[in-house]
Parts: C-alpha cells; structure tokens; sequence
C-alpha cells in the first residue's frame, strides 16, 4: 500500500507546468468564518446530546483569537528563505458570516450576512483579532486570498431552518451553523459547500454571492484577491466566467475538482486539474500536492510525510502546495491542539530551509503570476 500511495503521488507531479526553482506555497483554507463560537458553545452542544466532538472542524475550528495569531505569525516569521522572506500563509478567508439576529426577526424568511470583521467585533474574546490580520499583512507572513463570500450553501440551510431541525435550529440559537452528518446523522444535506449545485436557478445566484464577495473583499483588504478557492473543492465551471470578471486569475484546489449537476452534492462528476493547467475560461490551476492536517488526519509522522510530498514534487519540477486548514492553528477551543500542531509546523518549515537552502516562500497568487508569465 505504502509503494502504491508513492507512485501515485509521484505520478501525479508529472503532468503541467515545470521549473527548476524551489517554490513553497502553504494555503490555508476557512479564515473568516465562525465555526464553533467558543468553548462555551462546544460544551452546550455535548450537554444536549449534538457530538460535536466527532468533527475535527466542530471540535477545534473557530475564529482566530489575538493569541492565535500572534502564536501562528511567530512560528512563520522564525525562518527565511533564500531572499530573505518569511514564511507566508495564504489565508484564504469568507469575508462573511450570517447575521444571526436579522435572519431571526424576519422569521427566517429572509438571509442577511455581515462582514467577518463585524463578527470579530460582536465578540469579546476575539479583541484586537483584526489588529493582528493587518500586522501578519504588514509582516508578510499572513496574505489573505477568496474563498467564498461565506462557507455556507444558504439555500439549503435557509430550508433546514425553515423546517425546524433540532440540531441546525440549535445550533442557529448558539450562533453556530458548521454541522455535518458526523456531528448528527439525520443532517441529510451539507450546507458548508457554498456552490454546491450545477442548476441553473442557484449559478445565477452564485454570481451575485461572488460579486459581493469579491466586492466586500477588496473593501476589506484594499485589494483584489486573484486567486480562489472553493468550500468542500466543489463547483460548477459554470461559475468560472464570473469569477474571470471579478478579476480572480488562479484557482486553487485539489487535483480532483467535485463538479456537482444538481443540487444534491452526493451526485457530481469528478475532473482532475493539474499545476499550471488552464480552464476552459483561461483560469490556471493550482494544485496542491502537500497536506499538514494534525487535527484531522492519522498520520504518525506528519513531518515526515509532508517532507516526502515536498521532495515529489521537487523531483518533478512543481511547487510543493502545502494546504493546511485554519483548524490546525485554533487554540481557543481546545489549546491542546495549537499545543500539539505549531511545535510540529515549526519543524517542519525549519526542516524545509535546512533541506533546500534555495527555497522561496511565496503565496498562491504570487505562484499564479510566475505561472502565468512563463
């Protein structure tokens, strides 16, 4: 089995775009959306019987406090590469959550979203959190990219709601929406998959949510994100073309792209899209082809195996693409995962500048534009 998963992920660095340089991009996924609200909330779920604690994201994921950031920058910003830069992580951030109370009053009828960044304010514990995104930008370790105007299919959790689940409608009053049939089985539909659906109602509908999340993003960061990647790696090539308008020039993703038809994500085909590979709208492809995933993943030697991922696709020409969720650095849920993980993530980027001195450290837009001009 060991000498089969080696080939495969050898044989899968062979295939698009090539060069000699030592290029490492880490692109981590969820920053922005709330997720589990605090402990508190995580405590509540398991007293009424919601096991929360069977979902790596419910356990652990959440908003990033002052603290988590500081404890994450501080790990990025302990290594250099060849020109002398830090680490990056390309945080790829929704730029909303719902407005819990809006929808509420309207006897949800209607959806209403807010900024991320008016999130962080309604919170306490999350203080100064923002302070410290624009720090992580200003240090060049923290670059924020698209990955969706919220993590949330809002036609299918608006339909949950409306029809009274126990657990959804729980988990709305706890001011929470990121459940999944691992938490509870009779969730039938996954409403963290934003554009999970090929009808055409619901792609005319994507285009407006892109549109203002691309829009809400450049107010919020005084630039264009070029780059995109979708909740649960799932869309439509419908959607594409308007991501293209809205200026985004990379996508981001697996190898294997869940392309849903309908509006039920358990039916869609699945395309496999390799480094530097164009789409049929002209959008180049950025496969990743390293996972550092400790909260989610049995793995017994995460280090080890992301160094082998890094040296396959050095081997073959490719930037070693290094996804890496948000869950990973969160400690204000549970500290014993930020505990565990960042001594783990350290070694690993202290590991990388021993074995390649020549590294470079770059963000996926900034791998999309040496794509793109060669």
């Amino acid at each position: 089995m060991r000498l089969e998963k080696t080939i495969i992920h050898n044989l899968l660095n062979i295939p698009g775009w090539h060069t000699n340089r030592k290029i490492v991009v880490i692109e981590s996924d969820d920053w922005g959306s709330v997720r589990m609200p605090s402990r508190e909330v995580y405590e509540e779920f398991l007293r009424q019987d919601v096991r929360v604690d069977n979902d790596p994201y419910c356990r652990y994921d959440g908003l990033a406090t002052k603290e988590d950031l500081t404890n994450l920058f501080d790990v990025l910003d302990s290594v250099r590469d060849k020109n002398g830069h830090p680490a990056v992580l390309t945080a790829d951030s929704v730029v909303a959550n719902p407005d819990f109370e809006r929808i509420k009053n309207s006897g949800f009828d209607k959806y209403y979203y807010e900024p991320f960044t008016e999130t962080l304010n309604k919170s306490p514990r999350h203080d100064g959190a923002f302070d410290m995104w624009r720090e992580g930008m200003e240090k060049e370790v923290f670059h924020p990219q698209f990955h969706g105007r919220e993590h949330l299919n809002v036609k299918k959790w608006m339909k949950t709601l409306r029809e009274g689940h126990r657990s959804t409608r729980m988990a709305f009053d706890l001011g929470s929406f990121g459940l999944t049939a691992a938490v509870d089985p009779t969730l039938k539909n996954n409403y963290m998959g934003a554009f999970n659906s090929g009808l055409e109602e619901d792609i005319l509908n994507y285009k407006c949510i892109i549109r203002e999340g691309l829009e809400l993003f450049e107010k919020i960061f005084d630039y264009r994100s070029e780059s995109f990647i979708a909740t649960t790696y799932t869309w439509n090539p419908k959607i594409e073309p308007f991501l293209k308008d809205y200026g985004v020039k990379y996508l981001q993703g697996l190898i294997t792209q869940k392309i849903p038809h309908g509006d039920d994500c358990s039916i869609e085909f699945r395309k496999r899209n390799f480094q530097g590979q164009r789409s049929n709208v002209g959008l180049i492809y950025l496969m990743r082809n390293v996972f550092f995933e400790p909260s989610q993943s049995n793995v017994s030697d995460t280090v080890g195996e992301c160094m082998t991922r890094i040296n396959q696709a050095f081997r073959w020409g490719k930037a070693a693409v290094i996804c890496a969720h948000r869950l990973n650095f969160i400690g204000s849920i549970d500290k014993s995962n930020t505990d565990r993980n960042l001594p783990m993530f350290k070694e690993l980027l202290r590991r990388i500048v021993k074995q390649w001195p020549d590294v470079e450290f770059m963000s996926s837009d900034q791998l999309g534009n040496l794509i793109e001009k060669s």
